[in-house]
């Protein structure tokens, strides 16, 4: 199996229900998200997937969140804007995108979302 890893970054605010203390307030980051994809095979070139277009893949999700209220968006405004969340949601959203482009050759195997350089969350599938 082959993987690739790219990172991205966007500034959104969000804020936490359900939570008490400083984190159910507004407030904003400025993110980080790697994504990795997996691939038994590669494309003539020896590539997995050009990072480049990795990156166009997952344009449409950053500039979606990108200064934004993230609460106010689709599905936010009832699933909890929390890392874990936002790195379920680049999971799916770039797999789906990817499923697009490669015909299922390639699929997402790792995303994390930083939300400072020191705390970050995963969502993945082995």
């Amino acid at each position: 199996m082959y993987e690739v890893t790219v990172e991205a970054g966007f500034s959104s605010g969000h804020y936490l229900r359900e939570y008490y203390g400083k984190c159910e307030n507004p407030h904003g980051h400025n993110y980080r998200v790697l994504v990795t994809l997996a691939g038994a095979e590669l494309e003539p070139n020896g590539l997995l997937l050009d990072f480049k277009v990795l990156k166009d893949v997952l344009k449409p999700v950053i500039n979606y969140l990108d200064h934004q209220m993230i609460n106010d968006l689709e599905p936010f405004t009832t699933v909890n804007p929390s890392a874990e969340n936002l790195a379920r949601y680049f999971f799916d959203r770039t797999n789906d995108h990817l499923r697009e482009v490669t015909g299922g050759r390639v699929r997402v195997k790792r995303s994390t979302i930083f939300e400072t350089d020191t705390s970050q969350a995963s969502y993945y599938v082995d």
